[in-house]
């Protein structure tokens, strides 16, 4: 099943990219590539240019056969696991860069972060030719960034968000969740209390960005075991602060439980009037 190249006689190949450490979330995208597809691709591979110089690259986990296992069992077709070496040939020199998003939200905790992204994703559409590709709400501005991307160079592959999976305790799926321990994972658990508190406060009917983001700062300042990065109202599709919300609005956060980098959204929707 390893090793996968552009794929002929399929009429609709769906494809979920992931850096491997398999989770409900990541099985959750194969199950709607399933369900819209009639075969599948998926890829593992960490990707060094989408890590900063002081993050966690080395150790990010890597559990290539429990992986394989999984995708058996939810019925990939196909799984393409490349080496560093077969995605970025020596001397390699090109990137692609989505300008005027990539530097916002993570971007900008995170520099280079999202030019890693797109880079490696746009090489993996060339690599694998699916014709729908699947992607997790969670990463909401890499998300909006891949869509855009995949607008301006006119490519072919239609990109499918999915919802957000959550443990019971409603902290959101996440491969780096591993890293945690039982006090740090409680701690955690501040970023959704931040969103539900954003989210309670708008449907009482508070529509400034100013006020909802310092009521979820404020939640989050309550939590001695985690420090905010940042925690933002934006345009989902453009990724631009909005400052009153009058429609479709995404509320992103991200923080640090001990050393381990978290994230987070809630997209807020103005109810129609009928």
């Amino acid at each position: 099943m390893r090793g996968a190249s552009r794929t002929r006689g399929v009429k609709r190949l769906g494809f979920v990219p992931t850096m491997g450490a398999l989770h409900e979330g990541h099985l959750s995208l194969v199950r709607a590539a399933r369900a819209q597809s009639d075969a599948v691709a998926a890829s593992i591979f960490v990707n060094p240019t989408q890590f900063g110089p002081n993050e966690d690259f080395a150790k990010y986990p890597r559990s290539l056969d429990r992986d394989c296992e999984l995708l058996k069992k939810e019925g990939v077709d196909f799984l393409f696991a490349p080496s560093v070496e077969e995605m970025y040939p020596a001397g390699a020199i090109t990137y692609v860069t989505v300008e005027g998003m990539s530097d916002k939200l993570c971007g900008k905790s995170r520099p280079g972060h999202f030019r890693g992204v797109t880079t490696v994703v746009s090489k993996l559409f060339n690599i694998v030719g699916s014709d729908v590709a699947f992607f997790g709400q969670k990463d909401a501005a890499q998300l909006a960034i891949i869509r855009r991307m995949v607008r301006d160079q006119n490519l072919p592959v239609e990109i499918v968000g999915c919802p957000i999976v959550r443990e019971p305790d409603g902290l959101a799926m996440s491969s780096r969740n591993a890293y945690l321990d039982p006090q740090q994972r409680k701690s955690a658990l501040v970023l959704s209390r931040a969103l539900k508190e954003v989210e309670r406060r708008f449907v009482g009917g508070e529509c400034s960005a100013d006020q909802l983001v310092s009521a979820g700062r404020a939640v989050f300042a309550s939590e001695p075991g985690a420090r905010l990065d940042y925690l933002e109202i934006v345009d989902p599709n453009t990724l631009d602060p909005i400052a009153t919300i009058a429609g479709p609005a995404l509320v992103a956060v991200a923080g640090f439980a001990g050393t381990t980098r978290l994230i987070d959204n809630v997209v807020l929707h103005v109810p129609s009037r009928s």
